[in-house]
């Protein structure tokens, strides 16, 4: 594929493939029984999977010492490249001790089975709280990112990544568009501007209108739910890819719209994870990338707007993506329509935004949000989701 041919070039300047050829497959599979064997956590899988496919580029495999600390102290590489989450392979002390330094180390999924391969160069101790608070602003272990951090292993494991074999996604094999491909459709359909739009919630009016604000002024939308690890209480990716499919055929026009899978885990990381989610949508060949409310937020650790700010502490052009901010939208009694205290004159009690915990209450007694908040199809489809006893879904 050439670069040139493409609206936005990857982070770094090249698409990165860490997905092995078919005479490495068979290399690593005779090797298979007399390798180290680690294995790997949901996230870590995501992590090996995006690397391998490019969608983490520049990144070869899991972060060593020098780039770990540029990322946390400073959100930049080693080599002074913008990246603001560490993607490293933490393990414990037991497993790291026999492992040796450039040799392979098999790398199987949660269930025992083989699916990468990392070319160990080095081991490093690391500071959990230090990471936490500059990461994800807070030590709290309540903090679902910052759990994550304080029940890992003490000891990263760095180098290069091969992934065994790309294999199609278990759920939505349809929408597995990796960023090679995806570049090739932009591309086939003649698009220069693409604007990325990130999210693990249910699409609802709000999400809907900064969209479409967006697709005025592009030629296309990438709407790219995560489907990777999330917290146990965000609604299945099943019932939002439904969701998504109900909002495509009913209400935004199909030829100016690619729905696609992100693989990658959840970090809630806030401001970070804004930055973060941006260059992945560079890399899948976005121009534009849609930043509104607490993006990746969770509770009230950030700020309304931090997930924006931080975007103004890089210098002009440094990212590469053009972030698209938007106010928290809401439907307006007054204007009757949708919009922003940009753009409406309204009171607070004009202005209908309800809650994730009254949208919860309403759909558990099998009522359906008023249409100014969700569309009655995506309602109705997450109410008979909400029906499932002893499910708590975060909406």
């Amino acid at each position: 594929m050439s670069q040139h041919s493409d609206s936005i070039a990857p982070h770094g300047g090249q698409l990165i493939n860490r997905i092995a050829t078919p005479e490495q497959r068979a290399e690593f599979l005779d090797k298979a029984d007399f390798l180290p064997r680690v294995k790997l956590e949901a996230r870590a899988v995501s992590d090996l999977e995006m690397i391998a496919i490019g969608g983490f580029s520049p990144l070869t495999g899991f972060m060593n010492e020098a780039d770990y600390n540029g990322v946390v102290n400073d959100m930049h590489l080693a080599n002074g490249l913008p990246w603001s989450i560490p993607i490293t392979l933490p393990v414990s002390e037991e497993v790291a001790a026999p492992l040796k330094e450039g040799s392979l180390i098999r790398l199987d999924n949660p269930y025992g089975t083989f699916v990468g391969v990392l070319q160990l160069t080095q081991k490093y101790r690391y500071d959990k709280r230090h990471e936490a608070l500059l990461v994800y602003r807070t030590n709290e272990e309540k903090h679902p990112g910052v759990s994550v951090v304080y029940k890992q292993g003490v000891v990263n494991l760095a180098g290069d990544v091969w992934l065994l074999e790309r294999n199609p996604h278990t759920l939505f094999p349809t929408y597995q568009i990796d960023p090679l491909e995806s570049r090739s459709l932009f591309r086939g359909k003649g698009w220069k501007s693409i604007v990325g739009f990130q999210t693990r919630n249910p699409i609802h009016r709000a999400h809907e209108y900064i969209i479409k604000c967006a697709l005025e002024t592009v030629d296309g939308l990438f709407l790219h739910p995560l489907v990777g690890a999330t917290k146990e209480d965000d609604i299945p990716a099943d019932v939002r890819m439904r969701c998504y499919e109900i909002m495509l055929e009913h209400y935004f026009p199909r030829d100016r719209v690619i729905l696609a899978i992100n693989p990658a885990a959840m970090r809630y990381a806030g401001p970070r994870e804004a930055i973060f989610h941006a260059l992945v949508r560079k890399n899948y060949g976005c121009t534009h990338f849609i930043v509104g409310r607490d993006h990746a937020g969770v509770g009230d650790y950030y700020g309304t707007y931090d997930a924006q700010y931080i975007f103004d502490e890089f210098a002009p052009g440094e990212l590469g993506i053009t972030p698209m901010k938007f106010e928290h939208a809401f439907y307006c009694l007054r204007t009757q329509s949708m919009a922003t205290t940009k753009t409406s004159p309204s009171t607070r009690e004009e202005r209908i935004h309800l809650s994730g915990t009254k949208v919860r209450e309403l759909l558990r007694k099998g009522e359906l949000p008023p249409p100014e908040f969700s569309r009655p199809e995506v309602a109705a489809e997450l109410s008979r989701a909400m029906q499932a006893p002893e499910i708590s879904y975060e909406i």
